[in-house]
Parts: structure tokens; sequence; C-alpha cells
């Protein structure tokens, strides 16, 4: 069952498809569930932040909540706190017999660590409003009676196809709103599946914790240097940030996301263990399908 059927999630559910399993989706809107159907997804309408949608969902064995990473940037709002944090308890009160839960939580939770190295027992001190949900989701897991069948999965910066920011500035050689220092932490999303599917076969005590990230931080003006080379574009420039954005309150949380824990616990190895790998893989794909698209045009 997923609840968050999105850029990550929808991943998952294929993914679980595939493998001959029955596959629950839960979206708020029946034009979307219609499609999912048709793809074998058992959709199910309901909406987390009512409870009497909830009232008749089918006993799962894995249920995956990744609300607020449907779409767009890994962010939650400061008015989407509330709606964010109700939702999981009506969903940890309503479902029926099940496994394994696993959370997407993200590793906004640590706030600003001045370029240090954090890892699953660095203290949280989030300073933005979708890092302090993402911990008060954490703790109400964890004082709940699912704790011992929980997996948390602070997942770092997500990008993959058709998710990677700044990319038409940088084409239009526009200056970027964004430091050229401190760290960028990331996952791609098929490495972001791979972690999802191996957390269903954690044997550890529960609840358990990872940080989820390639283990390869880089600094921001590096990453746009290679991401410009890539799809041709000129070098990158920069420029100040403007004042109490998200973007601001993200690059200021300076911090290096240790792996280790992942790497040692979960069974499964990286398809990209760098933005290098997955910025090439994505750019070459993308050729790719503008030349077979430019080929089906003509002919």
């Amino acid at each position: 069952m997923v609840f968050g059927c999105g850029y990550l999630g929808l991943r998952v559910a294929r993914r679980w498809l595939a493998a001959g399993h029955p596959v629950f989706p839960i979206t708020r809107r029946h034009e979307r569930a219609g499609v999912w159907r048709r793809e074998g997804l058992q959709a199910i309408v309901a909406d987390v932040t009512r409870r009497e949608t909830l009232r008749a969902l089918p006993a799962a064995d894995t249920v995956l909540f990744a609300v607020g990473h449907e779409t767009g940037p890994t962010e939650i709002g400061p008015n989407q706190i509330g709606p964010h944090l109700s939702g999981l308890r009506n969903v940890l009160d309503a479902l029926p017999a099940f496994r394994r839960f696993i959370y997407i939580s993200s590793t906004g939770v640590y706030g600003d660590w001045q370029g240090d190295w954090v890892d699953e027992e660095t203290p949280c001190q989030p300073s933005r409003a979708s890092g302090q949900a993402c911990l008060e989701a954490e703790r109400i897991i964890a004082a709940s009676d699912t704790a011992r069948r929980a997996v948390v999965l602070r997942l770092a910066g997500l990008y993959g196809p058709g998710r990677i920011p700044r990319q038409d500035i940088l084409l239009a050689g526009e200056p970027l709103a964004a430091p050229r220092h401190g760290f960028l932490n990331l996952i791609h999303v098929e490495d972001a599946v791979e972690a999802v599917l191996a957390a269903e076969k954690v044997q550890r005590d529960l609840p358990r914790v990872y940080l989820i990230s390639d283990g390869s931080p880089v600094v921001r003006g590096d990453y746009y240097a290679e991401l410009a080379r890539l799809i041709g574009a000129p070098p990158p420039r920069f420029e100040a940030l403007p004042r109490e954005t998200p973007a601001t309150a993200r690059a200021a949380a300076d911090k290096r996301i240790s792996n280790a824990r992942m790497r040692i616990e979960l069974d499964f190895s990286l398809r990209f263990p760098s933005y290098r790998e997955g910025l090439r893989a994505i750019v070459t794909q993308a050729e790719r399908d503008e030349r077979a698209g430019g080929s089906s045009r003509e002919s």
C-alpha cells in the first residue's frame, strides 16, 4: 500500500506490481485512480486528512508513507505541517494488519552542521518547516504501536529523470540564485526505490532509521559546473540569494551525509554512487528520447 504515490512512490508501486504483488496506491483524485487501475494497480480513492475515507483499507504486507514527496522538490510548507501529521495519525489508526511500515523522511531533520558529517546518531536540529514536520512524524511513529514494525528512511536530495533543478536557468545563461559553496547531498530516485525495497527486509530491532544518500557530498559550485558541461550550457554564474525563502533556508543547512549504516545493513548496491554517474545517465537518456522523438516526427 502506498500513500504519496508520486515521483518516488509510483516507482516503488510499479516495482511491487512487476514482482507479482497486489498494490494499493491511495489518491484523492478519481482521475489518477483510473489511470493507475489501467496499469494494474488497485487504486483506492481516499484522503489521509479525512479519517472517514480510510475506514475500508485492505490489509497489506508493507505500507509506504511518502506523503509530501509526490511532486516537485521535497518540501513541506509551514501550512502543511498540521495536515501532514494529522494524516499520518489517521493512517496509523486506520491501517488493518501489516508487517512493515516505511516512512519517507528527510535529511532536513538535521538542520545546519557547518559542513560536518552527520549520521543516524547526530542530534536533530531542524530549522525548516519540512524538517520539523518530518522529525515530529518520526516521533509520532516511535511512540505508536507501529514502532516495532517501522523503518524510517531519511532521504537526501532526490533527483532523477525530469527532476534536475535549475537546468533551464543554466541553459539560458542566467545567474543562479544559489550559493557557490556548501554541500549538496543527493540520492538518485532509482537508488531510493532500491532502499525502500531493501527496508522491507530489515531484521534488526525496530524502529530503525537509515540515511539514504549516495555518500558523495558535492560542493554546489562543482555540481552546477558539471551539469552545465553535460547539457552544453555556459559555466554557471551565481548571485546572492533572496532572504526568507525555502531555497535560502535549504542552502544555509550545510552538512555532509554519511550512508555507512545504509551500506552495511541494507542489501542493495548503489547504481549511481555519485551525482556524476546520475546526471550523465539522465542527460544521455534525455538526448536519446529527443532523437527518437525527432525520428518519429520525421517518419
